[in-house]
């Protein structure tokens, strides 16, 4: 026992970290250590081996997964809310007003942590915040803010939800990431369902494919470039380091797009106050905090992970829907259901059994 407990701290110690951290469960191959130690002449249980080292990683990684799930959760509060907030807006400013007034709303909360951490942004990590701002932030505030003015807000939540498709799918053809059979049947399931919500008229009749959708599929494409870049080219920045590179590129953007409008002078008009309160919230909320909680659950656990956020944003977008008196129709719930399917094969684990029926993830 003595020397199965000190061939595991040394296989510990030498065989099971991946890039400094310790990698997802996997099945250890017999001598495939021992040899290289030395220990050629015993092989231990490894099956009993295995489960201690499964066990180990999970006590060492529990703490990060609560943690996920938690941020995630709030940030679904979070994002859900921002299209009835980016709908009543609407009541009152434009959509250039809209979409650069919350990122500059955002740019001003975030001044603070942006002169603390600026100087720990690596020079050569600039034109990657550079991209994540851009099709992050900016492009799709734009696209979102115009497909405010003619789509339900529940409809874009909904449509909302191909993130996490749109993020495997450039994963695997630009990032290098590898696919399953699983994964690929989510995504075109997902497809489809954002067909059904795409065709549909608030009547529930299909419809003849609406170009306001479409700025929402295209705004996911680019959240699905951005999720992959902060996985590949940014993954070794604190969230707060990440967002203040940002939103260095954000904040005067938005500033020459608010000049070329007459956003303050509506802001100051005690008529406009509650759309201006809602405004403040959406850039706060939805571009200012909901960006540093994103970052940390894809620091923590995984680009995948953090984009399905989009399961539960569609359940937040719905309800306020129905309590702003939207008309949401049977293919409304069937589409959503139908994408909300294929985001689950698309994160569904990558499962395989053993010779003993013992169930192992491969790394």
């Amino acid at each position: 026992m003595f020397l199965k407990l000190f061939w595991r701290t040394l296989y510990t110690k030498h065989s099971c970290k991946y890039n400094g951290f310790v990698s997802k469960p996997f099945v250890l191959q017999p001598n495939q250590c021992t040899k290289s130690l030395g220990f050629t002449q015993y092989s231990p249980n490894f099956a009993e081996i295995n489960w201690i080292l499964q066990n180990l990683e999970t006590q060492t990684t529990t703490k990060n997964s609560l943690q996920a799930w938690l941020l995630l959760i709030l940030l679904a509060l979070i994002w859900g809310s921002s299209f009835i907030l980016m709908k009543k807006s609407l009541v009152v400013y434009g959509v250039t007003e809209v979409a650069a007034g919350r990122l500059f709303c955002a740019f001003i909360f975030f001044l603070p942590i942006i002169f603390q951490n600026f100087r720990k942004i690596p020079t050569q990590r600039y034109p990657y915040l550079l991209v994540s701002a851009l099709t992050g932030y900016v492009i799709p505030a734009f696209l979102f803010a115009q497909a405010g003015t003619r789509l339900n807000s529940s409809l874009s939540g909904m449509l909302n939800s191909l993130s996490p498709l749109c993020t495997l799918l450039l994963g695997v053809l630009f990032f290098g990431q590898s696919k399953r059979p699983l994964q690929m049947a989510g995504i075109v399931l997902g497809l489809l369902g954002s067909l059904l919500l795409i065709f549909s008229k608030n009547t529930g009749q299909l419809n003849m494919t609406d170009p306001y959708a479409f700025l929402i599929l295209g705004a996911t494409v680019l959240y699905g470039i951005n999720i992959n870049v902060i996985v590949r080219y940014l993954g070794g920045l604190s969230a707060w380091v990440i967002t203040a590179g940002t939103f260095i590129f954000i904040g005067p953007l938005m500033l020459l797009a608010l000049l070329t409008t007459d956003f303050f002078a509506k802001m100051t008009q005690p008529a406009n106050l509650q759309p201006t309160f809602f405004m403040l919230l959406l850039g706060v909320l939805g571009s200012g905090v909901a960006s540093v909680l994103f970052n940390q659950i894809v620091r923590i656990s995984s680009g995948l992970f953090a984009s399905s956020v989009t399961y539960l944003i569609p359940i937040v977008a719905i309800f306020w829907g129905i309590f702003d008196s939207e008309n949401i129709t049977l293919q409304h719930y069937v589409g959503m259901a139908v994408i909300l399917s294929g985001i689950y094969l698309v994160n569904a684990p990558n499962v395989n059994f053993d010779a003993k029926g013992l169930k192992f993830w491969k790394s």
